[in-house]
């Protein structure tokens, strides 16, 4: 893999030569830190309809629980992702008029951030409202993931501008 040299020392989960490896955190002091992400599944009014009455339970409860169990296992998930002792995982999930708003917290005392527990939280969650509707209709899209804000560590605070 041929990367730019000045790309290399910004990435840091590269080395020197461009081949990636799990980023030594060990130095780092323990800070707290959050991280809030987003993401939308777009659901047919027919779907949105039948929720209620969904044979494999509420979908929008299991897939809240999905997405708390999933932050806690990013680690185990994304390769060079560190295994993290979460203090703090929550997802809301929102009923629209076209479809689902995901909304994940995640928090830790560690050395590195939580954006990805974050990120991994409303995915797993999406996806889960995707498997507990698809019998319904197979056109759900799931979509908007990112991150809406995080909070510590050495680049501070970092909130997504609107739009």
């Amino acid at each position: 893999m041929d990367l730019d040299p000045t790309q290399v020392k910004k990435l840091s989960h590269y080395d020197d030569r461009g081949t990636a490896r799990m980023v030594d955190v060990s130095d780092k002091s323990p800070t707290r830190r959050t991280a809030r992400a987003h993401a939308f599944v777009k659901l047919p009014a027919a779907v949105i309809e039948k929720l209620p009455e969904n044979p494999k339970g509420d979908p929008l409860e299991v897939a809240r629980i999905a997405g708390i169990s999933a932050a806690k296992r990013t680690g185990e998930l994304i390769p060079l992702c560190h295994p993290l002792p979460i203090t703090h995982a929550d997802v809301e999930i929102r009923l629209g008029p076209s479809g689902v708003e995901i909304e994940s917290s995640v928090t830790t005392t560690g050395p590195t951030g939580v954006e990805m527990e974050a990120l991994t939280a409303v995915s797993i969650a999406a996806l889960t409202v995707y498997d507990m509707t698809k019998a319904l209709d197979k056109s759900i899209e799931i979509g908007d993931i990112y991150l809406l804000e995080k909070e510590g560590g050495k680049s501070g605070y970092y909130q997504r501008k609107a739009g």
